[in-house]
């Protein structure tokens, strides 16, 4: 059996699969990183009590596609050749998601605040790292090549956490609030 600690990356470097070793400051362990933790966060939601069990699903769905990301993500493009890529069908199951949800949903005229009940904010929270995984993966690609469906798919499942954050909301009854943009008063 393997042990989880094998010293290797006490130097500052991790392996990419493949073998090659990078920084942990490389891009690419920043988008995996960044993976990794929305994943984590997304675990976090789905342990709420209060989730609905139509969210928990696509939550639970979502978790296990989040891992081929990260199996894109963790191997160089030259070298990616048995590894679970993105793929289209997989943007389809979310943009599906998508589609099923939003029409749903009271129509947004303003911008609204993070947060209203617990699930909602836990899932807006992972929204903003999930936008902060496309950034890392968009910071990668200036400066190799990666899977040409991950950054479409990191965009559109921001866009489900979003509508899975509003419908949280509409679950328990809470609405979601409005941006009011302070003016300060003229003097």
């Amino acid at each position: 059996m393997m042990s989880i600690v094998t010293r290797t990356g006490d130097g500052g470097t991790t392996g990419l699969l493949g073998g090659t070793r990078v920084r942990k400051d490389d891009p690419r362990v920043h988008a995996e990183g960044t993976i990794d933790e929305l994943n984590a966060l997304l675990g976090v939601v789905c342990a709420e009590k209060r989730l609905p069990q139509a969210i928990h699903a696509i939550i639970a769905r979502l978790q296990h596609l989040l891992f081929t990301v990260g199996a894109d993500l963790a191997a160089p493009a030259r070298q990616a050749t048995d590894v679970p890529h993105i793929t289209a069908e997989h943007i389809a199951i979310i943009d599906a998601w998508i589609a099923a949800i939003e029409p749903t949903l009271p129509p947004l005229t303003r911008f609204i605040l993070p947060g209203g009940s617990r699930p909602s904010a836990q899932l807006h929270h992972a929204r903003a790292v999930c936008r902060r995984a496309e950034r890392w993966a968009v910071a990668l690609q200036s400066r190799e090549t990666i899977g040409e469906h991950v950054i479409p798919f990191l965009n559109r499942t921001s866009d489900l956490l979003f509508l899975l954050a509003r419908e949280a909301n509409r679950a328990e009854a809470t609405p979601d609030i409005e941006v009011e943009y302070y003016r300060p008063r003229q003097a």
